[in-house]
């Protein structure tokens, strides 16, 4: 759910034609750098990554490492995976496809669709707009830095006992709730997953349908993504897919852990989708292509806020981060993390040359190094 290093550390609007399936290439050269930073990774001790570019309609895919280290088996270009934060340019582009159909504005404040949800220690709804939980200027606290939902939840003896619990979006913010504002809501930018949170609860009261209803009719369907679910809390995930592994632990030392199944309702709006690379390739693809939103909202979801100095050379926008790389090519797009998962999924503005890719680690990676090595070298 956290941005990872680099973002890092991090209806009649829908269109109904879905973008073409690419045909994958075996592997041209300019993709050998990629390959290299894919390898490197592995080296690294990420046990397997698995990568899909898209230019244009053709596209090369990569796999390096294992999917399991118990059995060897190495990781397929099909993997479906949990995406993590990726998951809130979903909920964000639901968000905005209600604007421009009129149910909602971007400044109607969360008490006008949650009333006495955002309050206690400071924190107060009517002073939040929809806007700043999707840019992340609201302030609100975020829960997954509470420490006793990190000692149940991502820290061993918690998580391997707690794994399967089912948690409703108002109990994870009512953690939120009891710890003060990190800012006045507009003053300063910080990365809060219960904004999050809050976006989906929002979806539900103004459609009457939960946000993945929402997200499946709206983006999964109309694109044709045959890999990508919002899973509840279903805690397997769907094939084919590998292992996902994590320490479990405050460092990145130490036993290693299976942590593929787990309930993701722990992340929800947040952070709990699931995909395949090929498919976040065809959305943000779409979506920056302006296939999923008027232009208006599109402009919307792309005015930018600086991070704050949290994440240097990152914009956010809502839902959607401009990432400017050390050779001064911007993409756009997200990253996601979560037990056992680390992802990132970007395109260049017009939506023509697009990377995702998955570790099947949580403790380890480097996204800027594959970045860097598709889109600059």
């Amino acid at each position: 759910m956290a941005v990872r290093k680099a973002l890092a550390g991090a209806a009649a609007l829908v269109a109904s034609v879905a973008l073409a399936a690419p045909a994958l290439a075996a592997g041209p050269a300019h993709h050998d750098a990629t390959r290299a930073a894919l390898r490197a990774a592995v080296a690294d001790g990420v046990p397997g990554v698995t990568a899909t570019v898209t230019e244009g309609r053709t596209g090369w895919s990569a796999t390096e490492g294992v999917g399991d280290l118990r059995r060897g088996t190495p990781r397929s270009t099909a993997d479906r995976y949990r995406v993590g934060s990726v998951s809130k340019t979903f909920v964000a582009t639901v968000l905005l496809q209600l604007e421009a159909e009129g149910r909602l504005s971007l400044d109607d404040t969360v008490e006008k669709w949650l009333p006495g949800v955002v309050r206690g220690h400071g924190h107060d709804g009517r002073r939040v707009t929809v806007r700043q939980l999707l840019n992340h200027t609201s302030g609100i606290y975020d829960y997954t830095r509470d420490d006793g939902f990190v000692r149940t939840y991502f820290l061993k003896d918690g998580f391997l006992q707690h794994r399967y619990d089912t948690l409703r979006p108002q109990e994870l913010v009512a953690i939120a709730m009891s710890h003060e504002p990190i800012f006045e809501p507009g003053e300063s930018w910080t990365y809060s997953n219960t904004n999050y949170i809050l976006a989906g609860m929002i979806v539900e009261r103004v459609t009457g349908h939960s946000y993945g209803d929402e997200i499946r009719r709206r983006v999964i369907a109309p694109l044709g993504l045959r890999g990508t679910s919002v899973p509840g809390t279903r805690p397997t995930l769907p094939q084919p897919s590998s292992r996902a592994y994590g320490k479990l632990a405050k460092t990145a030392t130490g036993p290693t852990y299976d942590v593929t199944e787990l309930n993701p309702s722990l992340a929800g709006a947040a952070g709990e989708m699931i995909s395949d690379s090929a498919d976040l390739n065809r959305f943000y693809r779409a979506l920056l292509g302006g296939r999923l939103l008027p232009p208006r909202q599109l402009a919307e979801m792309k005015d930018t806020v600086d991070t704050a100095g949290h994440l240097p050379g990152v914009r956010y926008g809502l839902g959607l981060a401009d990432r400017e790389l050390g050779c001064g090519v911007h993409v756009w797009g997200h990253n996601g993390g979560i037990h056992g998962s680390g992802t990132d999924a970007v395109t260049t503005e017009d939506g023509r040359h697009a990377l995702a890719f998955n570790f099947n680690a949580d403790w380890t990676g480097d996204n800027d190094a594959v970045l860097e090595a598709e889109f600059c070298d």
